[in-house]
């Protein structure tokens, strides 16, 4: 099959509008393309002219998906500009109001937009009918992860306790030990979850491919809060606030999105992939084991395997969340009122979303307001690596005598891989 059309108006089980537009004539590729067709929401524009504590309630409703990890890095960028320093007791409260997010994401993700590619079902609906347990597993693991949002943060999405210097609310410790107690019966729900995944065949298909992602040093935590910028190309971290000297955007005509390349790669990836290849050894220990189990190594250059690195990283984040807890409740919970900055100026913040790494910039002037504002988006970073992997895997299908039904079906099981934020 030399000559094919694919033309996939809207690509289904991920959130947002995508298109994938692709024409081989005579076996030659004229035309491939992810088409982002949602209109360019302005958030960077919007921001201008608002006070310093209003950036992370606004951009937080960037994504009701990545609420908490937009609160995060708008409110270490602040803190960056201001010079405000917080406490232990708020990072950790951080640490793990961000660890419930990636793990009500990945359960979203792998449960309801990925597994059905694998069972040859157009949507998790029809699985409920078919395959029960496995749903109702899938929504009591979400449930839990919002349910932990909610006693930090205010509420299960877009925090509202959340803020720049602290907390205004303080969780309670009764809260705490109920939701670790939930912690710990989810064992039970992630071992199944892995019994299932290693059942399942992911596509055999790899390219070599720079993972970007934020590392801590030395003997320092899986990077999701703290660390530098760092790949497997390039080592060397580099600080948040030299981003830009790592991070290139550029406007493409076919995509309202932009795309972005390093300095040493014109596409790159971000994700629970990049983050496995470059902080495998910082893994909770029985997150190793279920890397092992799931036969995933690093470097791992399949983008299918991001689903089972998401995995992998469910196992870390709950029982890093257990841990974080236990040290919670034996310190103390304190109450501590936001720390205020005393100076303005320019700060950037980063964190570890579901998706990858996501950078948040802000300007401010002598008197607190915002006059400048950049936002890097890791599903943007993601859409130039998405078309290079299309490239690649296009010919072998073409040669295999793929139909173009078959054809289309793994590419849009390529994107979901990803699991793309468009919005």
């Amino acid at each position: 099959m030399k000559t094919v059309t694919v033309d996939v108006k809207h690509v289904t089980r991920v959130e947002g509008h995508g298109n994938i537009s692709v024409s081989v004539k005579d076996g030659t590729i004229t035309r491939l393309e992810l088409q982002i067709v949602e209109s360019p929401r302005f958030f960077e524009a919007f921001l201008r002219g608002r006070r310093w504590d209003e950036a992370p309630h606004i951009a937080c409703r960037i994504c009701g998906i990545c609420s908490v990890g937009h609160t995060t890095a708008a409110v270490k960028a602040i803190e960056a500009a201001t010079g405000i320093e917080v406490s232990e007791q708020t990072r950790m409260l951080r640490k793990l109001i961000l660890n419930a997010e990636q793990l009500q994401s990945h359960v979203l993700h792998l449960y309801f937009l990925a597994v059905p590619d694998f069972l040859g079902v157009g949507s998790v609906i029809l699985l409920a009918s078919t395959h029960p347990q496995v749903v109702k597993r899938a929504l009591r693991m979400k449930k839990l992860a919002n349910d932990l949002c909610a006693v930090v943060g205010g509420r299960h999405i877009h925090p509202i306790a959340y803020h720049v210097g602290g907390f205004t609310h303080l969780a309670q410790a009764e809260e705490l030990k109920g939701v670790k107690h939930r912690l710990e019966d989810a064992r039970n729900d992630l071992r199944e979850t892995v019994d299932l995944f290693a059942t399942l065949e992911v596509p055999k298909f790899e390219r070599p491919t720079e993972y970007v992602s934020l590392q801590t040093t030395g003997d320092g935590e899986y990077a999701f809060y703290d660390g530098a910028l760092v790949s497997n190309l390039h080592p060397e971290p580099t600080p948040v606030h030299d981003y830009r000297t790592r991070v290139m955007e550029s406007v493409v005509p076919h995509s309202t999105a932009k795309h972005v390349r390093s300095t040493h790669s014109p596409t790159y990836m971000v994700g629970a992939l990049a983050r496995f290849n470059n902080n495998h050894a910082q893994l909770h220990p029985e997150a190793r084991k279920t890397a092992e189990r799931l036969g995933l190594k690093p470097i791992c250059r399949n983008p299918f395997h991001n689903n089972t690195a998401q995995l992998v990283e469910c196992v870390h984040c709950t029982e890093h969340s257990i841990e974080l807890i236990d040290a919670l409740l034996s310190r103390g919970l304190r109450e501590e009122a936001p720390a205020r900055p005393d100076r303005f100026g320019t700060g950037a913040g980063a964190a570890e979303v579901p998706r990858g790494t996501l950078f948040h910039e802000y300007e401010l002037d002598e008197k607190g307001t915002i006059v400048g504002a950049n936002l890097i988006i890791p599903t943007g970073q993601n859409l130039a690596n998405i078309e290079a992997d299309m490239r690649a895997m296009l010919p072998d299908m073409l040669e295999a005598g793929w139909s173009r039904e078959a054809i289309t079906l793994r590419l849009e099981m390529l994107v979901r891989a990803y699991d793309p934020c468009i919005s």
